[in-house]
């Protein structure tokens, strides 16, 4: 037996619990779980009844045959003794040539015995014609109720002119006539006597018989019904563990680790609960290792991110007065060393662009990143994304005016930055951007004209660090700026999807709800962002 008695979130009358919706469609879905077809209650109570109703019904048929034998064959034996007596001592008596009303008395004497039975006797007279006497008169047991089948029986017989064992064979057979049963026997008597039949109703006997297969069959349902409360009875005791077990393992993978099993019993489902207590406690460990690694490489991340934002502001300024050495006082610097200023000044922008975000990330991770939100006109928002950088010739805008949406305006600069920056790298111009709306949602796709994304990179394209090197080999970026940008949309309570268009190139689709709320106001990191990470360089 098992009970889990950790990690339920079930209580009644919560948004989980009985009391509640989901309460009830639990319950609903419990009950069907109980009779579909496939369920396992089902099948052992479907097999007991069946194990039931065969062992109940192969009892009762061979107790009915049995009882159904005895009674007819004590009835049939006491009938044909009592027959053979009185053919024996009252038929045997009479003349050799007996009349009408002889024959007619003795057959009503020999039908007042104590089984009560009707005779007929049959005989023949001097002349040889057959003469007939019945117990109930002319009217009564008559030569052709005989079955034809037993008359050439006792026809047949050879006349015995001695006593013997074998002096009276009796024949009879059982017949029905109507729903009524009869026994009809026939016998000659020793020496040529008359020949004498009986005719005896078996309804007293089949009424009996009758009771007796009602008795049975009120024992089989009885037996049967037993049979499945006792099955459901075991059913619950086998499967409430299994059951447990299941919620148990539901719950594991929900992420619920600290589920345990209460073990007791010593049988095979208590060794499967203490198998699985052991592998949920192994698995418990493991993820709390693994969590304990991932966090100190985030802190390790935001601490070394911020150590390198010191250093690299003071290279950042002085890069940036080498920069203007090269674009306004041309010729102060060596033309022998002017492409390695260049590369540094590349260089270092770059590394600021990366450091950056990796402090975004680690705002991300931490869970301090937060919106300042403001009414955006998205069509003006995407043209002064564009035109920061320089990107009007090579972006195709379809946005209509008067698109409003709630939204944070630095955080939705990233994000388009990010998704038309890498547009541009990998599809290359003209890449199309468009805005629409669909319920109470703000649709902002940007499409590329280059040679789409392989089926292999697409479901990976938001991971960080991710870089298809094979298909992009242009790609100089930290392998941030889509999870950024998705991050970001996430944050709004949006979504950013990634295909290929039907006739070519990539296809980044953006949704943001036009209302985001509630609003909440900035922290000191998110807020304060750098000059290049409001200008959301692409990654």
């Amino acid at each position: 037996m098992t009970e889990e008695h950790q990690g339920d979130p079930a209580q009644p009358g919560g948004p989980d619990g009985s009391g509640g919706p989901r309460g009830w469609s639990a319950r609903r879905k419990g009950v069907w779980s109980r009779v579909r077809l496939t369920s396992l209650r089902l099948r052992l109570v479907v097999v007991f009844g069946l194990v039931a109703l065969t062992a109940a019904v192969s009892a009762s048929g061979i107790a009915y045959w049995l009882n159904r034998e005895a009674v007819l064959t004590r009835a049939q034996d006491a009938v044909l003794r009592d027959f053979e007596q009185e053919m024996r001592y009252r038929a045997g008596a009479l003349p050799e040539h007996p009349t009408q009303d002889e024959l007619q008395h003795t057959a009503g004497q020999m039908a007042n015995s104590s089984q009560r039975f009707g005779v007929l006797l049959v005989s023949r007279n001097a002349d040889g014609q057959a003469v007939y006497g019945s117990s109930g008169g002319l009217g009564g047991f008559a030569l052709s109720d005989v079955p034809a089948s037993l008359r050439e029986a006792v026809d047949k017989e050879q006349k015995v002119t001695s006593a013997n064992e074998y002096a009276y064979h009796l024949y009879w057979q059982r017949i029905t006539d109507g729903d009524t049963p009869y026994l009809v026997a026939g016998t000659r008597v020793i020496g040529g006597g008359p020949t004498g039949y009986l005719l005896k109703s078996l309804e007293p006997e089949a009424k009996d018989l009758d009771s007796l297969a009602w008795s049975l069959g009120i024992a089989t349902a009885l037996a049967l019904i037993g049979s499945a409360l006792l099955a459901q009875a075991l059913a619950t005791t086998v499967l409430k563990p299994v059951h447990r077990l299941g919620v148990a393992a539901r719950h594991l993978g929900e992420g619920r680790l600290d589920t345990r099993l209460r073990v007791s019993g010593t049988d095979e489902l208590a060794d499967l609960s203490r198998t699985f207590n052991s592998a949920a406690e192994a698995l418990e460990k493991r993820v709390a290792d693994m969590a304990g690694r991932e966090q100190a490489s985030r802190r390790f991340v935001a601490d070394m991110s911020h150590e390198l934002r010191t250093p690299l502001t003071a290279i950042t300024a002085v890069t940036e007065v080498l920069e203007e050495e090269l674009e306004f006082e041309s010729g102060s610097i060596d033309p022998m060393i002017e492409p390695a200023v260049r590369l540094v000044v590349s260089e270092t922008r770059r590394l600021n662009d990366l450091v950056e975000n990796l402090m975004e990330v680690t705002r991300f991770d931490a869970g301090t990143a937060r919106l300042v939100l403001d009414d955006v006109d998205v069509a003006d928002q995407i043209t002064a994304c564009i035109d920061a950088r320089a990107w009007l010739d090579a972006v195709d805008l379809d946005a209509e005016r008067g698109i409003h949406a709630r939204l944070d305006p630095r955080r939705l600069d990233v994000i388009l930055a990010n998704l038309i920056g890498n547009a541009l790298k990998h599809g290359g111009s003209p890449v199309r951007v468009s805005v629409t709306r669909a319920d109470d949602a703000v649709v902002i796709r940007v499409r590329d004209h280059g040679p789409g994304i392989p089926e292999d990179v697409l479901p990976h394209v938001f991971d960080r660090f991710y870089k298809a090197s094979a298909s992009r080999p242009r790609s100089e970026g930290s392998g941030l700026g889509l999870s950024i940008a998705l991050e970001n949309a996430h944050i709004h309570g949006g979504e950013i999807t990634a295909a290929n268009s039907p006739e070519s190139g990539a296809v980044f689709t953006l949704r943001l709800p036009q209302d985001t709320s509630p609003p909440t106001e900035d922290d000191d990191d998110a807020g304060s962002g750098s000059p290049d990470d409001a200008k959301g360089q692409p990654g």
